[in-house]
């Protein structure tokens, strides 16, 4: 998959590779150093990122890269929100531009294609959890079509202070006005 558009925020967006995990690694690095949009406190390793590459990639989610030239500006991907099999229609999604890249549209550009590949997916439901509550990333879901979901207010220690986690949601696709074509993976209970 590629795609591009023209004008001064553009960027061609590619699937991720594990060969991009480095440059993944030290774009969500510098989140997590001296932003609160991640709650990590210590970056994600090279062979990590790998794996969460690996990981997504199997599983058929959508994880895709931002380049300009032969640059990796940013990525994003979702991932099933919880990993219990109810939730297998909704996805929470994860969006990290490079700092010197940031306000130039590609988050925007990330997330609707984002949108497009996990409606192609199955995913009915995504979920924005916006660590910090970080203005511009509620902007951008917003600008995008998310609602809001709820505050979980102080459920975060980082840099010395106390951080909410703003949720946000959008439809995909059908959404809830239709039952899927397949059910999740469900347990039943032994017969008696």
């Amino acid at each position: 998959m590629e795609t591009g558009e023209s004008g001064a925020g553009s960027c061609v967006l590619r699937s991720a590779e594990v060969g991009d995990a480095a440059a993944l690694a030290a774009i969500y690095a510098a989140h997590v150093e001296s932003g609160s949009a991640s709650f990590d406190t210590v970056p994600r390793t090279v062979a990590e990122t790998e794996e969460k590459i690996r990981d997504i990639r199997e599983k058929g989610w959508p994880f895709l890269v931002a380049t300009r030239g032969s640059e990796i500006v940013g990525y994003a991907y979702a991932s099933q929100f919880r990993d219990r099999p109810a939730y297998g229609f909704a996805c929470e999604d994860s969006i990290y531009v490079r700092s010197d890249h940031v306000g130039q549209g590609i988050g925007s550009q990330l997330l609707a294609a984002l949108i497009t590949q996990s409606t192609a997916f199955g995913f009915r439901q995504m979920i924005a959890v916006i660590g910090g509550g970080e203005p511009a990333s509620v902007a951008l879901h917003g600008k995008m079509g998310f609602e809001h979901a709820g505050r979980m207010r102080s459920v975060g220690r980082k840099f010395g202070r106390w951080l909410d986690s703003v949720y946000m949601q959008i439809a995909l696709g059908e959404g809830d006005s239709s039952a899927p074509k397949r059910e999740p993976d469900e347990r039943k209970a032994p017969s008696k």
